[in-house]
């Protein structure tokens, strides 16, 4: 069965009570138990992981890379716009990457309009709310259905 990493980044474990105007008040176990029924349905498994820490992030995309992980839905939220680490760590381990985030981060400060992944990531989807994870894994799923059937290097 297909393996997905949905990564969680800072602050995301205050959804429900962060900004909610902004965030919406689905918590993140709410969202997670979305994207869990979704994978019976559409036949993956999620596995889920957050932290506000930029090591334990680098450390999981690592541990993803060695576990046969599939591919890695990212909202990395404010580490998106300055970790040098996440990007190498995803560089390193080749995984194809969905980048998401709640907020239309285009239409807030002007550096968050900045994103040290989206250039190496197979896709970016934001500003929906919450549905921009499933939207991601469905985007992830298809590229890699498409690596099934041309293996060269997107």
């Amino acid at each position: 069965m297909t393996r997905i990493l949905v990564l969680q980044g800072p602050n995301l474990n205050r959804l429900g009570s962060r900004e909610p105007a902004r965030y919406g008040r689905k918590t993140l176990e709410e969202i997670h138990g979305e994207i869990l029924r979704m994978g019976e349905r559409e036949g993956f498994s999620p596995v889920f992981f957050q932290s506000n820490h930029e090591g334990a992030l680098v450390d999981r995309i690592h541990q993803a890379g060695d576990e046969g992980i599939s591919g890695i839905v990212a909202n990395l939220g404010a580490y998106t716009h300055t970790s040098i680490a996440i990007r190498d760590a995803i560089l390193a381990v080749g995984l194809p990457v969905v980048e998401v985030h709640l907020s239309n981060v285009y239409s807030r400060e002007p550096f968050r309009s900045r994103s040290l992944i989206a250039d190496i990531a197979a896709g970016v989807i934001g500003g929906l709310g919450p549905v921009v994870y499933r939207l991601g894994i469905l985007g992830l799923l298809d590229c890699l259905e498409q690596r099934k059937q041309d293996p060269a290097p997107h």
